[in-house]
């Protein structure tokens, strides 16, 4: 919550932190007997991490944590690509962010790729074509079929790992920080991340799949809804308020309110406001127009003002000047034709010019003529104008003023009385965001997803929805140990504030406990490597539990799952393949082929199948 011990008028400034591209590390002398040292990828939606499941202390923690975004324009080569901290700004390029992730599920594995290629090359493998480690992989909850064979594919036919296994983030987060519980246990997991928030209840050490929900809303979504109140709040600064800064505010100033209404009351007193406000200083120039000019620079302005109104007078008069003798000497030429006698020459040019007679052009000649002579003694004359003003020489030639710089007619006006106070403006004060309840109404969509327009439950009714499909003693067991992980409950209050809800939520004296993960968004990892190193793969073809080998992939299909005790629930889908027709067999008439084609069974042998359609 917040505190109420802080200093009045607190000014922070952002950070705007600059990333550095990552170091290529080598590649690790090898410490297990059996095989290659496991690599271990927490496969994040805002952030990926990378490291080596290894039992000594320079690789207790991931070697590479990078934004698992590329910047890929269109049309360019794969070398040309900026992946992770590659970018140093990424405000600059947010219409190049590209991500893997549709919401939590990856989807686009070309991007994927390229993020497995960074980590594969800043870790030092650089064998060409083939990843000699296995790796543990972290995936959403429920994850669906489709692109678990996607992933499998890019790992075992792109890369030819030896072994691949599969773990939910949350659950790893879980069994770290619950190394001493006896299993089995009964849990449940509030988990929240960058796109999505999870429900995941576990049953007897098994995750209940059946059971689990998602909560559309999370850090990006509260990210957004600050953007949105900022600028609406100070629409002069809508280029200053970006999404890389709102992400700073929420990681570092934002709070989880434990009752939220009560929260906004003291927000209304004023000595609450000025002690908790945190007033975010943006960059701005300290220089200010006008006032400030001193009286040298003020003359110094004025002389280069005139000297390049001199100057284009000069030029226009010397092309206006160029332009009439050129048109008065076409003239005088049509005119010597009239007194050669070259009478139809001379009537066919004065159609050209939309002349009627002789004394029409006689006419115009003059007029040229006497142009030509005054713009000659103006030039003659220039020499001797630098004394006149800016407003003299401009009304001569009627030059527009606009062609003047904009604090011009601002210099030629009096100077005020040096007597006369003159209020000033303080540029600092004008550059700064005063964030206030947003601190907790960005955070508080985590609970009431309504107040940026979702239709949808908050996190402890969706709890509350989960809770009730159990019987009361599952219940009582789930709620013993409700596990909180993910980067998006790093908000202050956070615990609290959830102790809060559960004891609304649940009955009278009953009893529940939560807890917080250690390092809620890099836990994940820990716990992966944990479990890489309690279950190392085998050196034959034969996966232990929870490792799928490259027999496995080839013999179950890239879907197939080995669980283990922080995976998913492997739930097999049995598809009917199309049975392909020999082209050498004779086509069957119509009655015939429905009738193959009704008796072909999935649980048909291949042998059965091709005494059918014979």
């Amino acid at each position: 919550m917040a505190s109420t011990q802080q200093p009045v008028c607190q000014i922070f400034s952002f950070q705007d932190c600059k990333t550095s591209p990552d170091p290529i590390y080598e590649l690790p002398a090898q410490r297990l007997s059996c095989t290659q040292a496991p690599l271990v990828i927490d496969n994040g939606s805002f952030q990926t991490r990378a490291g080596w499941a290894i039992p000594t202390a320079d690789f207790d923690s991931p070697r590479l944590l990078f934004r698992s975004v590329a910047a890929r324009s269109r049309g360019a080569a794969r070398s040309e690509t900026q992946i992770g901290n590659d970018i140093s700004n990424l405000e600059p390029l947010r219409w190049l962010l590209k991500s893997q992730f549709d919401r939590n599920v990856v989807v686009n594995f070309e991007i994927q790729e390229l993020i497995f290629d960074h980590v594969f090359t800043h870790l030092g493998i650089a064998s060409e074509g083939t990843v000699e480690h296995p790796i543990v992989l972290t995936e959403a909850p429920c994850n669906p079929l489709h692109c678990r064979q996607m992933m499998s594919e890019l790992l075992f036919e792109c890369y030819h790992v030896p072994y691949v296994s599969y773990g939910v983030d949350g659950l790893y987060s879980f069994y770290h920080n619950n190394k001493n519980i006896q299993p089995p246990h009964t849990s449940i997991i509030l988990s929240s991340g960058y796109q999505c928030s999870h429900i995941l209840p576990v049953i007897n050490g098994r995750l209940d799949a059946v059971n689990c929900k998602r909560v559309n809303v999370a850090g990006s979504q509260a990210a957004s809804y600050l953007q949105r109140l900022l600028q609406l709040k100070y629409p002069g600064h809508l280029a200053a308020i970006t999404l890389s800064r709102m992400e700073e505010l929420l990681h570092e100033h934002s709070y989880t309110a434990v009752d939220y209404h009560e929260e906004l009351e003291k927000w209304r007193s004023p000595e609450f406001y000025e002690r908790e406000v945190h007033r975010m200083q943006l960059p701005f120039s300290g220089k200010l127009p006008g006032g400030c000019v001193s009286v040298e620079e003020r003359q110094e302005r004025r002389a280069q003002q005139l000297r390049r109104l001199q100057e284009i007078n000069a030029r226009r008069r010397g092309e206006k000047l160029q332009q009439d003798q050129e048109r008065l000497d076409r003239l005088l030429a049509i005119q010597e034709l009239l007194e050669d006698g070259l009478l139809d020459q001379f009537h066919k040019s004065l159609v050209e010019l939309n002349m009627d007679s002789a004394e029409e052009l006689q006419s115009y000649i003059n007029k040229l003529q006497l142009a030509v002579e005054q713009g000659r003694q103006k030039l003659l004359q220039s020499d001797g104008m630098e004394g006149k003003t800016e407003v003299e020489l401009a009304m001569d030639e009627g030059d527009v003023v606009a062609l003047m710089d904009p604090d011009f007619p601002e210099d030629t006006l009096p100077d005020k009385a040096a007597n006369v106070v003159q209020p000033m403006f303080n540029m600092a004060e004008y550059h700064q965001l005063f964030v206030g309840t947003e601190r907790l109404r960005c955070p508080e969509i985590l609970f009431q997803p309504s107040l940026t327009g979702e239709d949808q439950m908050g996190l402890m009714e969706t709890l509350q929805y989960v809770l009730a499909r159990y019987t009361p003693e599952q219940q009582e067991a789930l709620v013993s140990n409700v596990f909180l992980t993910g980067g998006n409950m790093q908000y202050p209050g956070m615990k609290e504030r959830v102790e809060r809800e559960l004891l609304a939520l649940r009955p009278f004296q009953s009893h529940f406990k939560v807890t917080m993960a250690s390092q809620p968004a890099l836990d994940a990892w820990y716990g992966a490597r944990d479990w890489a190193l309690e279950h190392p793969p085998e050196g034959d073809a034969t996966a232990p539990e929870g490792w799928i080998s490259r027999q496995d992939y080839e013999e179950k299909g890239g879907e197939y799952l080995s669980e283990h005790c922080a995976s998913n629930v492997f739930i097999p889908m049995k598809l009917t393949k199309p049975v392909p027709v020999r082209p050498n067999e004779p086509l069957l008439t119509s009655a015939g082929a429905s009738a193959a084609v009704a008796t072909v069974t999935p649980t048909m042998t291949p042998a059965e199948v091709s005494m059918v359609t014979s």
